[in-house]
């Protein structure tokens, strides 16, 4: 069954959850959840700091890497950006490498495509779903993102946002049973505003081996 036709047969994934703990993401496997979130409230001295930051020195990269690599990756791209040292560094390097040896386990892969984005314009501002099994996004600065299910996503009250500091895990197409999901999801609209965005986003690199679940019929 395509994706049009799950969604038409009323055959959708389009529950949001919600998780008190790291851990509790693994809800994403539950047949009807279309994505879950991590709600935990940024430690305000580090969102003190990484929201007077000048962009240029907030690390930003699209790279390839096993998990374990994450961390000295990323302290490479802090480096490079001239990011300050100290402990909300620290605090930042630590939290995505946690993020990615936990979202290659969930999804069973030795690989994972690591993106950090500053984003100062309108990008991706179409609410779409993601050509990939899964896909992990968390906004370290500026508002997070936005998700909605297809048939209300031209209905601003329809529109959810996830909080800052909060990972969330949205399926994709790729993911391999049904339901099919309904959610959609964009970067907020805020080129004019002077807002600048942090987003680490995570996918599972094709070919690796993936998620396996019993099918749904």
């Amino acid at each position: 069954m395509s994706l049009d036709q799950a969604l038409t047969s009323g055959r959708i994934a389009d529950a949001v959850t919600e998780a008190d703990y790291l851990d509790g993401l693994q809800a994403i496997r539950a047949p009807h959840c279309a994505a879950v979130i991590w709600r935990r409230a940024p430690e305000p001295g580090f969102q003190a700091w990484i929201d007077a930051l000048p962009p240029e020195q907030l690390p930003a990269a699209r790279v390839m890497l096993r998990p374990h690599d994450v961390r000295a990756a990323v302290t490479s791209l802090c480096d490079s950006a001239n990011t300050p040292p100290g402990a909300e560094r620290q605090r930042l390097i630590d939290d995505i490498a946690a993020h990615a040896e936990f979202f290659a386990g969930l999804m069973q892969v030795a690989f994972l495509r690591l993106r950090l984005d500053v984003v100062t314009t309108n990008a991706c501002r179409k609410f779409h779903i993601d050509a990939v099994t899964a896909r992990l996004i968390c906004t370290y600065r500026g508002p997070g993102t936005q998700y909605a299910p297809a048939e209300a996503a031209d209905d601003h009250a329809a529109i959810s946002t996830v909080p800052i500091g909060a990972p969330i895990i949205l399926r994709g197409t790729l993911w391999p049973t049904r339901p099919a999901t309904s959610l959609r999801h964009r970067s907020p609209p805020i080129e004019g505003t002077g807002e600048t965005r942090l987003m680490l986003v995570l996918d599972p690199v094709e070919g690796s081996p993936q998620i396996t679940q019993t099918r749904l019929h």
